[in-house]
């Protein structure tokens, strides 16, 4: 009986070490979990993440390269968290199977836009409101907030106006101004700003309303260089001006038309100069000739309105050409007898007679003749085989004609001009004034492209130093002066070509 005790105990003690054994076995087999927290899409990593994992082990947080680790995780299944305000919580599935094993798995979190606030619809600061008399160049500003500092805002701007389907967008601006150029005169612009902070739909603002200036009624024109082209300038006596033309296209000898409320230039197209014509605000720009405008110098060359602006004369090579605005009706009215090329015209005020200026293929051997329009020569003003002439302008009554004539007689290839005078020949008794001598012109200085004020009181034009690189300037000389000599004064500064209506 005893023996049999003693072996019962013995077997018990036998499978209790068994069990034990086999349970320091199973808590033997644990392994570690590795890896690294990143920005989705970027890959940047993330510090302070909380990883955890259920069943529940061990809480770590990723360091700041985004590093985590779990040591002595029993062999089992679990699921991996990764969690951080500001980023919506990752979840991995992961195998943890004995003792040599290492499990590395990779996190990719991303924002949590449910958390991220959109920014406030932009205010609109200026102009306000229906705002009227704006320039043609308006700056436009206005502010807007994000709740989420963070955040980097756009801003779109649309702008509409009440004379045509035109639309203008300017996506991706980071600043809040914006400076519209180029506007028209007397239109109503409707402008509205949209932002966005790349999480949630754009914002709108309210939309505003500003009203430019009305078409100035400007009696000067004139043209100046910019960026190698010429452009024209409308300006009033004070010197408020704008620009009329595009410095994309080289356009010169501004004409303005009272009566038919337009302005007249000269512009290159297709190869050639031709006769454009266009609203006072620059808009309409309308090509009126067909057969180009054409001579010995291109910036000699100018034509001629009539009085009630239906048509013009103007002139290519030997020939003068009459033609409607619209471009149609054109007619052949003179032709050199000499091949001698035409050059410059004007057309008197009463529609009778056309003034011509002559020259040869240099610009020399010139001369002056008045003809009516069936083409008859009436009267021969001028004429000088040497010395550049120029800048035929009608009086009003028709009865006397500018012109200048380089008085040193001096000539070159380049067409360079040594001491230019304006000359007023008097067509009733063929009398000549020098008006540049009367009018003290300095000396080295060349006075060109005279024109007649509309009441005939004074002359506008244009003088510049002789060395042809010094800065043009545009003048009047006052003819009502009580004494011997005229008066004459600046008017605008960089300027030539000048059309006073």
């Amino acid at each position: 009986m005893k023996t049999y005790i003693n072996i019962l105990i013995l077997l018990i003690t036998f499978f209790s070490f068994a069990s034990c054994s086999e349970e320091l076995v199973d808590q033997s087999q644990t392994g570690i979990l590795r890896g690294r927290v990143v920005k989705k899409g970027t890959n940047e990593p993330i510090a302070n993440v909380k990883v955890f994992t259920t069943p529940s082990t061990q809480t770590t947080f990723s360091d700041k390269d985004g590093m985590f680790e779990i040591k002595d995780i029993p062999a089992g299944n679990y699921s991996v968290k990764a969690e951080l305000s500001g980023y919506v919580s990752s979840f991995q599935a992961v195998n943890i199977q004995n003792q040599s094993q290492v499990v590395t798995i990779v996190f990719e979190m991303d924002d949590d836009d449910s958390l991220n606030s959109p920014p406030t619809a932009p205010q609109l600061l200026s102009p306000i409101d229906n705002a009227v008399n704006q320039p043609l160049s308006v700056q436009l500003s206005w502010n807007a907030t994000d709740p989420d500092k963070s955040d980097s805002l756009t801003y779109k701007l649309t702008v509409k106006n009440d004379i045509n389907t035109d639309v203008i967008l300017v996506n991706d601006l980071k600043v809040k101004n914006y400076t519209l150029s180029n506007l028209q005169f007397g239109v109503s612009y409707f402008w509205q700003i949209s932002v966005s902070d790349g999480v949630h739909p754009e914002v709108l603002s309210p939309i505003f309303k500003f009203t430019t200036n009305t078409t100035p009624a400007n009696r000067y024109h004139y043209v100046k260089k910019q960026n190698g082209n010429f452009v024209i300038v409308s300006s009033d006596n004070l010197g408020n001006n704008f620009q009329l033309t595009n410095v994309a296209n080289s356009s010169w000898r501004p004409r303005k038309n009272n009566n038919a409320g337009l302005i007249a230039f000269l512009r290159n197209d297709a190869g050639g100069s031709h006769i454009f014509t266009a609203n006072p605000d620059g808009s309409n720009v309308f090509k009126v000739t067909q057969i180009p405008v054409a001579g010995f110098n291109q910036n000699e060359l100018d034509f001629s309105w009539n009085t009630t602006g239906s048509m013009f004369l103007y002139s290519n090579f030997d020939k003068l050409y009459k033609i409607n605005k619209d471009g149609t009706g054109q007619q052949l009215v003179y032709t050199t007898p000499d091949g001698s090329l035409i050059s410059e015209v004007d057309w008197s005020y009463d529609n009778t007679k056309i003034a011509i200026k002559t020259n040869n293929f240099n610009g020399y051997n010139t001369k002056i003749l008045i003809i009516d329009m069936l083409g008859n020569v009436l009267q021969n003003v001028f004429s000088s085989a040497t010395g550049a002439t120029g800048g035929l302008n009608f009086s009003v009554d028709g009865q006397k004609l500018l012109y200048t004539h380089d008085v040193s007689g001096y000539q070159d290839a380049n067409y360079r001009q040594l001491d230019s005078h304006i000359f007023i020949y008097n067509l009733v008794n063929n009398t000549i004034i020098d008006a540049s001598l009367q009018s003290d012109k300095p000396i080295g200085t060349n006075d060109l492209d005279p024109r007649f004020s509309p009441n005939n009181a004074q002359i506008i034009f244009m003088n510049t130093s002789n060395d042809n690189i010094s800065q043009k300037n545009i003048f009047l000389i006052d003819l009502n002066n009580t004494g011997v000599d005229f008066t004459r004064a600046i008017l605008f500064s960089n300027g030539e070509m000048p059309d006073f209506e």
